[in-house]
């Protein structure tokens, strides 16, 4: 069998066309790809060398989109999957994959991105970083409820009867209304399990109806669940349309009976109709409204809507990496570009002169402070501001030229005139951390004539999906 289906194939790739063909390699979102007469075809849920029949779901001017009707003969990169949910939920992709195939997708991927969007030659990408854990490793899950059940083929198959009018669960993929009433999963720790199925029942029990997104109407929204993984201590986060202080203290007795680990339950209220686990207002029904997590040496408050790295184990390789790709000399000035709460920051301060950390958000940049000065680190300085209006030659002149600039933008990367003015303090050393290779590489483009890449690290956060961390270090030319 050919690895591309026969070239005189690409002019029947229309919809509903089955064709009979070898999976080439992966694909962004976690795709797979195959080319015919260098067209491309998307097939969901293909893995490298799996022999397939597909239909054609979807047809554009440069790729189809397909599904596998047959799978003839499995890859022998192909694993069991281990949940239930497997190819119906959109938490994991690649549970089919076996993790060493995973691994080098992820390198692969970065690889590419550098490439063909940064149009970098010859770039060295160094293995994968496995995970410590490749299940149980997400210490924060956000559920969402809904009056729209998607019920699996499984559930229609077993003839019981079934609630449509309640689920809490994770969305079907690229289906904004259903939910999948989800009973198992194995990203997160046990507990969090536990507490998905116990509140469920609770819920169901007293009547509280779920938020009905077509209608905007009712009043269970999300269930937010977090962990620390090197504390114990959970926060419960149920966000709700409202408040309603009867519902919260009858909810909290029975947390504070069934689960003694859940050291805090606070309660956000979204009365708008946007689907996010934020809101207007947040109220602590018992307990200090944050928990707590370790990173290396340190510990870190989380409050109910700060950002911490989900994977506890791993975020503390990963900063690691980012440390000795750094080359950190003790009398360095550091700046810490979307510093969040702190956490980069804090954990080169031991080994620097001074680090000056900015962030947008000003919650994060208090929680920062807040989390130097509980572990002791002096030698950080934490600014709020948009690095557009913040980093200015006024503002390198009262903390000083860089001699590293380390960044970690959100997946959307850095505006081009930020990126610029970190090519016009040409600091010695840059080091940018991502959760996207190819804003990363966008960005890393403008600033090839300054910079040489000397090492690129993939770093693997979030097993069994397709995302993946990197970090690059950079030194001046």
């Amino acid at each position: 069998m050919s690895p591309t289906a026969n070239p005189s194939e690409a002019t029947v790739l229309k919809k509903g066309a089955e064709l009979e063909l070898i999976v080439e390699k992966f694909a962004d979102r976690g795709k797979s790809l195959t080319r015919i007469d260098g067209y491309v075809l998307f097939i969901e849920g293909g893995v490298p060398g799996d022999h397939v029949r597909v239909r054609v779901t979807r047809r554009k001017k440069n790729y189809a989109e397909s599904r596998i009707v047959e799978l003839l003969e499995p890859s022998p990169l192909r694993t069991e999957p281990r949940c239930r949910y497997f190819g119906t939920c959109g938490g994991c992709k690649w549970q089919h994959v076996r993790y060493e195939a995973q691994l080098e997708a992820k390198r692969q991927r970065v690889y590419e991105a550098l490439v063909h969007h940064g149009g970098f030659e010859d770039v060295e990408v160094r293995p994968t970083l496995p995970s410590p854990r490749l299940y149980n490793y997400r210490n924060k899950m956000e559920f969402s409820f809904s009056a729209d059940r998607w019920l699996t083929s499984d559930e229609i198959a077993s003839g019981q009867p079934l609630d449509r009018h309640f689920a809490v669960g994770l969305h079907v993929p690229g289906n904004f209304y259903k939910v999948i009433d989800l009973e198992e999963c194995h990203l997160p720790e046990p507990i969090t399990v536990r507490l998905l199925n116990e509140l469920r029942a609770f819920f169901k029990t007293h009547g509280w109806e779920p938020w009905d997104i077509r209608e905007h109407r009712g009043y269970l929204r999300h269930l937010v669940i977090r962990t620390g993984m090197r504390t114990g201590e959970v926060m419960v986060n149920l966000v709700t349309s409202r408040y309603d202080e009867a519902r919260m203290a009858e909810l909290g007795a029975f947390l504070q009976q069934r689960f003694p680990e859940v050291i805090t339950l606070v309660n956000t209220i979204n009365s708008r109709p946007a689907q996010v686990s934020y809101g207007e207002a947040t109220y602590t029904i018992f307990g200090p409204g944050v928990i707590h997590d370790g990173i290396g040496p340190f510990r870190f408050e989380i409050a109910p809507d700060a950002f911490f790295q989900t994977n506890t184990e791993q975020a503390e390789r990963l900063y690691e990496v980012a440390r000795e790709l750094a080359a950190l000399r003790p009398d360095d000035l550091v700046y810490d570009l979307y510093c969040g709460t702190g956490t980069i920051s804090i954990f080169m301060a031991p080994h620097v002169r001074h680090v000056v950390g900015v962030e947008l958000v000003a919650s994060a940049v208090e929680n920062a402070r807040a989390n130097a000065a509980a572990n002791g680190i002096t030698n950080c300085t934490f600014v709020a501001g948009d690095l557009l209006e913040v980093l200015t030659p006024a503002f390198v002149q009262t903390h000083g030229r860089p001699d590293v600039v380390i960044v970690d933008p959100p997946r959307g990367g850095m505006h081009p005139k930020v990126v610029r003015r970190i090519g016009q303090l040409r600091p010695e050393r840059f080091v940018y951390v991502s959760c996207n290779p190819q804003t990363q590489a966008r960005d890393l483009k403008l600033l090839r004539e300054q910079y040489r890449i000397e090492a690129v690290q993939p770093v693997d956060l979030f097993p069994h999906t397709d995302h993946v961390e990197c970090v690059v270090a950079l030194r001046a030319r």
